[in-house]
Order: C-alpha cells, then structure tokens, then sequence
C-alpha cells in the first residue's frame, strides 16, 4: 500500500506500509529505510493494551494455522490434480477443508490427522457427486493407514454433518477392477491371462448380483465379495487356460490385495452356483464339482432367476419353509398340513434345518449366518462366592417335604398343591 510522502534518504515517493508480524512499519521500496514504526504487541484482539494472553490467541498461533491452512489447501489441489478431477470437486474439497480447519475439535489433533483431513475432504466430496473413489485409493496416494483413514473421515463428517451417500456396488465393481493389470498385455501376466475389460467388469456384475439376491453381501464387507466375484469371471471366460490358477495368485497378478474373507466368500459363491447347477437338466450328466461348475457360469447367470426359484424355497413355498423352519417338536399341525404329510410334503415342501437334506432338495435361503451359525463361548465356571450357600435359593417341590414340621404344614402343603 502506497503512501503519501517522500523517503529522508533518497528521496524516493514509493513508500508502503508493511505489517512485520504485529508491528507496522512505513518502508521506502527503494532503499529499505524504514521510515515510521508501530508498536510490537503479542495480539490482534488487544494490540491497543499490550496486555498478556495465552498462546493460543496469539499471532503466533494465528499464523501458525495460516500456514497449517495454505499447506492443506495446496495438498488437496495436488491431490485432486493427481485423481484428475473436476475444478467444482476441488473448490468443494478447499471450502470442506477451510471449514474444518476452523472447527475446535480439529485444532489439537495430530499432524498426521491433519495431513489425512485434505483426503478426506476430496473423499467426501467425491461421495456426495456420485464419483466413484474407494478409501483405499486416496490412503494408497496418501501412504496412510486405512484405520487412521477412516477415524479422520467419520470425525469429519460428523463435526461437519456432512451427507455423505454410500457407494452402490456397481460403483464399486467398476473402481475396483479399473485398478486390476489384467486387461493389457504385461510381462509378468501370461497371455491366456490378459482379458477384455467390458466383459469382466459386466461378468463380475452379474456374479455380484447373485451373491446380493443370495445373501452374500448383507452385513459383509464388500471388497471381498467383489474380489472373489472377479476371480470367477475372470476363469469363466477362458476356463481352460484358467481353472488351474488359485486366487491368491490371481491377486498377485492382478496387482491387488488379497482380503483374507475372500476365500470363504469364494466358497460360499460356487456353493450358490453349485445349488443352480443341479436344476439344469443337461448337467446332471455330468459330475458337477467346485473346480467344474466354473465352465457353466454363463448358463446359470443367464437362467438365474429360474434356478434360483428350483433351488431355494421362494415364492410359492415361502409359506411351508417357514412352516418346516418352526417344527421343533412332533404334533404340531393337523394331519393333513404338508407339515405331517409323508413323502409329498418332503418333494414339495422344505425339510426342517435339523433334519438331512437330500442332494438337489429345495432348502430355505437363509443367510450364512443362520445356516452355519457360530459356535457359543463357554460360558466362564461359577466361583467360589457364586456357589456359596446363602440359604435363599429357591427350593424345588421334590425337596419341600423334607423341610416340614409337624402334621398341620403337611396337610397344608397338600391342601396347597391339591388347590385348582
């Protein structure tokens, strides 16, 4: 800023008003003389007292948080630079972390978190314009924790009650097999192994979508499900060359983590396939196993609804699975209920789950939990206190009579337990 006047020294007009932490000073930008001084104070607020105040009101710490805030916004530029994102994603990400920043609970927390703030910033904004990004891209360009990650991101979309949209699973199959190095030709990827991206993507889609109508997917992670689901396109489309491959290396030629749930979660898929697979009449000639069910992928995906209708209870038998389900002791229902009926009611119906289930029967299609439940914890032995005798517990009928007294509480007690 300019100001009126000429500099003592050399004569100059060019003097501006430079502000020297809290001091202001009248500077000649000729020379360096420094014409008029201000007073040095330790505040904003109070500059006119000189009074004394805590660090955190200081200029030192406002200008601290300046540089804390101009470092974040240009880690959050490069950052959506870097994903090639939109100009509005990144003036979003800025306002998101300028907001942040200036909220209490992010003003004592740790460099690092700090550092992961602009992340997650871009993460959220990604989420709320439908933009398809995964938490473990921005901690792989962040070189961070994905535990740490994501404590930062759910204190920063509830200090901010932020919105944030969950990731649909196609979102989800798509961002994640972009990152696969399994669609062009590579040295360390045979070429039987390189495969067209469309079909994959649109394969695992399918697969996925079965593993959602089955159950699969509630309650589970969903990186695992999409991981095995990919593994079994992949072998569907050539299985000759494939069905040898395991998928620990698939992942490694793939060049992603392999998700230690995605081996039971691949078990569970070919037992789903396997189910459909014997409801196909041309199969049945065949000895259909988990390695050979692979080959007809195609056929069942592309009859799924049929099969899954033959192979569960649905619909239609909704009614006698769960009837079947509730059969905990004999005689309950009539006679003539497909609950006591013989050998009909078994074709038709569902047997009860702790009954053996012929191959190829309907069952109910019930969640995995439910059909290999968890084994209980024992429960811990009593202590000595726990079975101490302390004279209130309860007496049992069989050990009433022999705490009576006397003819008169005999025939009471009979009396009681002859009364209606």
């Amino acid at each position: 800023m300019a100001a009126a006047g000429r500099c003592p020294s050399c004569g100059s007009a060019a003097l501006v008003e430079d502000a020297h932490y809290a001091q202001q000073q009248l500077v000649c930008a000729a020379c360096g003389c420094v014409l008029a001084e201000g007073l040095l104070t330790t505040t904003y607020a109070e500059e006119e007292h000189l009074r004394e105040v805590a660090y955190s009101q200081s200029t030192g710490q406002k200008e601290q948080l300046s540089r804390c805030l101009q470092r974040g916004i240009r880690r959050v530029q490069d950052l959506c630079k870097v994903l090639q994102l939109p100009r509005v994603f990144e003036e979003t990400a800025v306002s998101y972390f300028q907001r942040a920043l200036q909220h209490p609970s992010f003003h004592l927390v740790s460099l690092e978190k700090k550092e992961l703030l602009g992340g997650c910033c871009v993460f959220v904004t990604c989420r709320q314009h439908n933009w398809p990004m995964t938490m473990g891209t921005i901690c792989s360009l962040l070189y961070a924790k994905q535990e740490l990650f994501a404590s930062v991101y759910l204190s920063l979309q509830k200090e901010l009650g932020l919105s944030v949209p969950a990731l649909s699973l196609a979102d989800l199959v798509k961002t994640h097999l972009n990152s696969f190095r399994l669609f062009q030709h590579a040295s360390d990827v045979p070429a039987p192994f390189v495969e067209d991206k469309d079909k994959m993507i649109a394969r695992t889609m399918q697969i996925v979508e079965l593993a959602s109508e089955t159950w699969l997917v509630t309650g589970r992670h969903p990186v695992p499900i999409v991981t095995a689901a990919a593994f079994l396109s992949w072998q569907s489309l050539q299985p000759a060359a494939r069905l040898t491959c395991t998928l620990g290396r698939f992942c490694k030629l793939a060049g992603v983590d392999l998700p230690p749930p995605a081996h039971l979660r691949l078990k569970e898929l070919l037992e789903i396939l396997l189910r459909m697979a014997s409801q196909l009449a041309w199969l049945r000639v065949f000895n259909v196993d988990k390695k050979t069910v692979v080959k007809h992928i195609g056929d069942l995906l592309q009859n799924r609804i049929f099969l899954l209708k033959n192979a569960f209870c649905l619909e239609d038998r909704e009614e006698q699975c769960a009837a079947a389900l509730r059969e905990d002791s004999p005689g309950e229902g009539s006679p003539g209920s497909p609950l006591t009926t013989g050998g009909a009611a078994q074709e038709e119906g569902c047997p009860s789950e702790g009954k053996r289930q012929r191959e190829g029967s309907p069952r109910p299609l019930l969640p995995p939990c439910l059909i290999n439940p968890r084994k209980r914890l024992r429960t811990a032995a009593p202590s000595a206190s726990d079975s101490a005798i302390t004279g209130d517990e309860p007496i049992s009928d069989s050990e009433i009579e022999q705490y009576l007294r006397g003819p008169e509480e005999i025939r009471a007690f009979r009396k009681a337990k002859a009364w209606p």
